[in-house]
């Protein structure tokens, strides 16, 4: 999965862009599918945020969980795997869990087939709080589906 900025985190981008002279041109109708789209996805990131917090949790936290919990074919993840889920730095992720620790939703435990390796796994309370918030994040997606679906490109005029 490729790395891309977060939070001022990497100074370089995620990809080098095409050359402007090879782009095919974008019609208005492209600028503004696209201003659309961007839209949707703010607004859909900023319930997000609003609801996290309104539960009583940082947004980052939210995230923290739901990497988690989301991870295929387990419950925990380690540290590495979710600095790649969440696009930040080892030490950022180890500072978020921290947190996410002291306020029980997070907790830590030896990994069983690697000793240097610690598993991170949700709290009882961390799996309520995570399963009333996704559902609730399930729920504004489903209300969003036709403006969050992917822009149409037009043939330039």
């Amino acid at each position: 999965m490729p790395q891309c900025p977060a939070d001022g985190d990497e100074d370089e981008p995620l990809s080098a862009a095409e050359s402007p002279d090879d782009a095919e041109p974008l019609s208005k109708a492209d600028f503004e599918a696209l201003a659309t789209f961007r839209y949707s996805i703010r607004s859909y990131l900023r319930f997000s945020e609003e609801m996290a917090r309104r539960q009583g949790i940082t947004p980052q936290q939210y995230q923290l969980m739901l990497a988690i919990k989301g991870f295929p074919g387990r419950d925990w993840a380690v540290v590495r795997e979710l600095a790649d889920q969440l696009q930040l730095r080892h030490h950022s992720v180890v500072e978020l869990i921290n947190r996410a620790q002291l306020a029980g939703l997070v907790e830590r435990s030896a990994d069983r087939d690697d000793r240097r390796a610690v598993r991170i796994q949700l709290t009882k309370e961390g799996e309520r709080l995570l399963s009333r918030l996704s559902g609730l994040h399930r729920d504004e997606l489903r209300r969003m589906h036709t403006v969050l679906a992917l822009p149409r490109w037009h043939p330039t005029q």
